[in-house]
């Protein structure tokens, strides 16, 4: 009988010791399948040589190296995040991604980011306050916090005062189109606003904000053991430094990065 027990708690540990070797092989052999905005800098963009670059992808990276997970970057349509996140054509969406609103649409992760919805303006322009942009042409990336503060949230009358809100596929096209004159001020990230306005003095942030609202790395609903890896593995780069070391490589968004 003894003999017995001793063969079945054997037979047990085996199992319980090729399962976890099992698991452990999965996490090495796993791709991690990053989504983001390619033209949201400095958070996620495309870089002059051809490759991606930016604080998300950065971080990502790291992730990764910490788990041996292999990196993959999935540049994607803003418009179409949550079809490519529940396809299964990634495994989150870390660009920039605003929490509130969409509490219960996604796993997040901690806030990595804070950040503020403020008004883009050229240097020489006189607009001085929300109330200036009456009668005005406004641009807006679609599908952004943004766009949604002021077509279905807190900012819908002064949306209402405008010409016209006009609606861009990203931030780069909107930028260039207010430089190039065609509107007057473009609704943006703080984050993103400040790194247009450090490569170029024709642009201005105007003093009056929109909002507020914190980021977080967006994952299917479902997919809490993923995101809470991507968790431990973060608190384990905040620690080291290793969080601090990459944000020091974008100035114009440092004193809003966090990790909390």
């Amino acid at each position: 009988m003894k003999k017995a027990l001793y063969l079945l708690l054997a037979a047990v540990m085996i199992v319980s010791m090729i399962a976890m070797a099992g698991c452990k092989g999965k996490d090495k052999d796993f791709t991690f399948k990053h989504g983001f905005d390619m033209e949201y800098p400095p958070y996620s963009y495309l870089q002059d040589d051809g490759t991606y670059g930016g604080f998300d992808i950065d971080l990502c990276k790291e992730v990764c190296k910490y788990y041996g997970w292999k990196y993959e970057p999935v540049p994607i349509n803003w418009d179409a995040k949550k079809l490519e996140l529940d396809s299964g054509a990634i495994d989150c969406i870390w660009s920039g991604f605003t929490i509130e609103g969409l509490e219960n649409d996604y796993a997040w992760s901690k806030v990595y980011s804070n950040n503020t919805q403020v008004v883009l303006i050229k240097s020489d322009s006189n607009l001085k306050t929300l109330a200036d942009l009456k009668g005005k042409l406004v641009g807006v990336q679609n599908d952004t916090s943004g766009f949604h503060l002021l077509n279905d949230g807190d900012q819908v009358e002064l949306k209402n005062s405008f010409k016209e809100l006009r609606t861009y596929d990203n931030f780069t096209v909107a930028v260039q189109t207010l430089k190039a004159g065609g509107i007057d001020a473009v609704a943006i990230d703080i984050t993103a606003a400040r790194h247009y306005t450090s490569q170029d003095s024709s642009l201005k942030i105007m003093d009056e904000v929109l909002g507020a609202e914190t980021y977080g790395i967006g994952f299917r609903v479902n997919d809490t053991d993923l995101r809470d890896k991507v968790n431990k593995a973060i608190d384990a780069l905040y620690k080291d430094g290793t969080f601090d070391r990459i944000a020091a490589n974008y100035p114009d968004i440092k004193e809003f990065l966090c990790w909390e």
